[in-house]
């Protein structure tokens, strides 16, 4: 019986895994629109891969809802629905809500000081976030994550990053419709100083309550654009 080398194995696995992320991230930034069919070749072509590490990659992608498979015909991007938006939306706010009750609770000063210099670099790039909206999004991320890592529990927050990828579509689509527009990106620069406020003096249900608006501020947005 040959002797598998465990260098290849983790080699294979490595390069599948690359794959499913680059796929994934090509799908949660729109690159692949929502219900857009996978055709094969174009993915061979995109990534440089064969069919095998490209099945792979759908097939953990399906687990994700990411993709759904067409029929047997093959696979498409999982759509879009204001069902499944608002479903997501709802949740990520409880949850997000758990974090910083948490946060405001366990934080200390380096917590504090972290939340600022995030606040800080994401505002530096308000100007151009019509030119590079994912990196404002990066930042934006960045700057709640600051906020997140505070309650200190890594299964609370392994819960919240996996709602965030969740609803990533919909927020591009949010950010591609909305973020262009002054008023809406000073009302969420007004949202974002009222947040920091309520975290520094600790004020837990004033943070909870303006967590929660925030972040359901985009779906009601987006309601008249996602369908059913």
């Amino acid at each position: 019986m040959p002797v598998t080398d465990p260098s290849c194995t983790d080699s294979k696995d490595n390069f599948a895994s690359q794959v499913m992320t680059q796929l994934k991230q090509d799908i949660l930034t729109g690159f692949f629109k929502p219900g857009e069919k996978l055709l094969m070749a174009r993915l061979k072509t995109r990534y440089q891969v064969g069919i095998s590490p490209l099945r792979e990659a759908l097939s953990q992608l399906l687990v994700e809802q990411l993709v759904i498979v067409e029929n047997q015909r093959g696979f498409k991007v999982h759509p879009i629905s204001q069902h499944e938006m608002l479903d997501i939306y709802e949740t990520r706010a409880h949850i997000e809500q758990l974090c910083i009750g948490l946060a405001i609770e366990r934080g200390d000063d380096e917590w504090e000081a972290d939340i600022v210099a995030c606040a800080h670099k994401m505002n530096k790039f308000s100007a151009s976030i019509e030119s590079d909206p994912q990196e404002w999004e990066r930042r934006h991320q960045a700057f709640h994550s600051a906020i997140a890592n505070g309650c200190q529990s890594p299964t609370l927050l392994h819960v919240r990053r996996a709602l965030y990828e969740k609803a990533s579509r919909y927020r591009n689509l949010w950010l591609s419709n909305n973020m262009a527009n002054p008023e809406t990106y000073e009302e969420n620069h007004n949202q974002h100083n009222a947040l920091i406020e309520a975290l520094l003096t600790r004020d837990a249900p004033t943070a909870k309550q303006l967590i929660s608006e925030h972040l359901l501020s985009p779906s009601r947005l987006l309601i008249d654009t996602v369908q059913t």
